[in-house]
């Protein structure tokens, strides 16, 4: 995917096909936000800049840095936390919902 020149992923800038949505989180830095997770439902999420760091349910913890790629989708409850002097900004993307019912 990166043709062995070392780039990353990025939802940032980059058109999405309309069956897509994008939503773009930014973590102030010492803050720690409401999770939500509908927000993370069926999301790839990208740290996009930054560093964050998540706390699971089960008291475990994982810090993650620009470039990283998540699945938060199912991990419930978690915390993110920015302990760092810089924002830290989550690009998740997820299919947008369908219709249910009759066409």
């Amino acid at each position: 995917m990166d043709g062995g020149r070392g780039d990353r992923v990025s939802f940032l800038n980059r058109r999405l096909p309309p069956s897509f949505e994008l939503l773009v989180i930014v973590v102030a830095p010492g803050r720690t936000p409401e999770v939500d997770d509908t927000d993370w439902r069926r999301a790839i999420v990208v740290i996009e800049y930054g560093e964050v760091e998540i706390e699971y349910a089960d008291g475990g913890r994982q810090r993650y840095g620009r470039g990283d790629v998540l699945c938060l989708d199912g991990v419930s409850p978690f915390v993110i936390r920015n302990q760092e002097r810089e924002p830290a900004v989550l690009a998740a993307v997820s299919r947008r919902d369908q219709p249910t019912g009759p066409r």
